[in-house]
């Protein structure tokens, strides 16, 4: 702040659970400023942060560019649709001015590592700032994006879940989901491969959207899978924020070429133009079961699933019992595996783009020239990536020439039969969306190794399909229990509009009481 101004005041500013509405509305009001309003939420990170590690990073500009959105309201500017909204960024996006760490020790200064510091944005970081919002800072994710669960293995330590401390927070995408659940910003970018954000807003009670892949540009994120799995979406506590948010972020740029293919797939009116109480009127919905995956769900969750498809059946909808029976659908799923890795075989290919894009002023700009900076191989067989069957031939080719786009035959015959047998029951069932319980049971405390127990990982995945979460209860052991609604590729529009009739007619959204207290087991 400016030495000589006024400190700001954000008396009678209530934070919590505020949507964009709220604060568009709080500008045209006067009730606040773009500069009162984000250096209230500051106040409230400042306070319950140090119990949380929402963050790796804050933004020592946010309360300068929200006063520079002041500016321009005042000087009857047109302004973008997120114009002085407080947001987050998940750690693995490049960011101007931030490191890219990736969560891992080895990527930071910190801790010992090295900086790579990128030249531009990555096109959705671009995109937030193009539409006002103001980015609060960036939050935290496990050393590489690696895990379904939990932030653990960050150099920043974990973060904790602000429904319950003792739940695993969901992963990968943890810190921007306990900075949205938490209220220390309004909505926030995440990020997902196999669960990062359909994971972590499940187990936060968010809406969260995992958006058919090349909706949305994830050139400038750190990858797992970028070529062929990775996905940015919205986390948000409403329906309708995860819509606006999407709005901003969605279509085709050239910094990402595979975006042309949502060409035409966004909608006209945007993606809250279908977000009414009656959406589900007349819809047929195909239910979770064995036809989708073998193992049944607990009698717990199977619990508040059924009373959730009452509500979804009090709205109007036919509901389909699995539909995928017989079919053979689950026989697609890598044998002897929770989570299937198909599609990471492109990591170090993905990498090696990544680095080319940070630019020449970077540390390093090629992964070979980063393994001869690291003091430990992330690839070697005990690393947090060691290269395991079934991707260790087309892995194992890709470090000797990173720069040659790998052999992915596997991967595309995999997506290639998710998508023939899902496609073929869509429409032999004349079915509109999935309506899937998000986990098979309670979840996972903060430090057990048990993993997030998700029903559409990886199977939404590798087929490149929508999904999104909705709150639908919470379990006996104080964790959030969650809808997931998924359809055919490009029909994110129509899954909003599910999600928000379902959302209006129960408003089962668990609303975090923050605490001010270490946690203890």
């Amino acid at each position: 702040m400016n030495a000589t101004a006024p400190a700001a005041s954000t008396a009678g500013i209530d934070v919590v659970e505020l949507t964009i509405a709220d604060v568009q509305a709080g500008f045209a009001s006067g009730q606040f400023t773009s500069e009162t309003l984000t250096l209230a939420f500051l106040e409230r990170i400042a306070r319950y942060e140090p119990y949380y590690n929402a963050f790796t990073f804050m933004n020592p500009t946010a309360v300068e560019d929200a006063r520079a959105i002041d500016k321009r309201r005042a000087e009857g500017e047109a302004l973008g649709p997120l114009a002085g909204v407080p947001v987050v960024v998940k750690e693995a996006m490049d960011m101007v001015g931030f490191p890219s760490t990736g969560g891992w020790k080895g990527l930071y200064s910190g801790t010992g590592g090295i900086d790579l510091f990128p030249e531009r944005d990555a096109p959705v970081v671009a995109r937030l700032k193009a539409a006002g919002a103001v980015i609060l800072g960036k939050t935290n994710i496990p050393a590489f994006s690696h895990d379904g669960a939990r932030a653990n293995t960050s150099w920043d330590g974990p973060t904790f879940n602000a429904v319950n401390r003792a739940i695993a927070p969901g992963a990968s995408s943890s810190g921007t989901a306990t900075a949205i659940a938490a209220s220390f910003a309004v909505v926030g970018l995440a990020e997902e491969t196999g669960g990062s954000i359909q994971n972590p807003g499940a187990a936060q009670s968010l809406i969260s959207l995992k958006p058919t892949f090349a909706l949305i540009p994830n050139t400038g994120v750190m990858p797992l899978a970028g070529s062929t799995r990775d996905v940015v979406g919205p986390h948000a506590k409403t329906v309708r924020d995860a819509a606006l948010l999407l709005d901003v972020l969605a279509g085709y740029t050239p910094e990402d070429p595979k975006t042309v293919a949502s060409i035409g797939h966004v909608p006209a009116g945007g993606y809250t133009s279908k977000l009414k109480a009656d959406a589900f009127k007349g819809k047929r919905a195909g239910l979770y079961g064995a036809g989708w995956r073998s193992k049944p769900i607990s009698a717990e969750a199977q619990t508040l699933y059924d009373a959730a498809l009452k509500t979804v059946s009090g709205l109007g909808a036919y509901l389909v019992a699995d539909p995928f029976l017989g079919s053979g659908f689950v026989e697609l799923r890598a044998k002897d595996r929770e989570f299937d890795p198909r599609g990471l075989e492109s990591i170090v290919y993905d990498l090696e783009n990544f680095l080319r894009r940070l630019g020449p002023s970077a540390a390093a700009t090629s992964y070979n020239a980063l393994k001869g900076m690291l003091s430990e191989d992330p690839f070697a067989p005990e690393g947090l990536l060691g290269i395991h069957p079934p991707q260790s031939a087309v892995l194992r080719a890709s470090l000797i020439d990173p720069a040659t786009p790998p052999d992915l035959s596997g991967f595309l015959a995999a997506r290639e039969g998710y998508l023939k047998v899902f496609n073929a029951l869509m429409d032999a069932h004349q079915l509109d969306v999935l309506v899937f319980p998000q986990m098979e049971g309670e979840l996972p405390g903060i430090f057990d190794s048990a993993q997030h127990p998700a029903t559409t990982v990886s199977e939404i995945n590798i087929a490149g399909l929508p999904g999104i979460t909705v709150p639908a209860g919470m379990f006996a052991n104080g964790s959030p229990f969650a809808l997931i609604l998924v359809g055919r590729m490009w029909s994110e529009a129509d899954l909003l509009g599910y999600a928000y009739a379902f959302e209006q007619a129960s408003n089962l959204r668990v609303v975090p009481q923050l605490v001010e207290t270490p946690y203890t087991a």
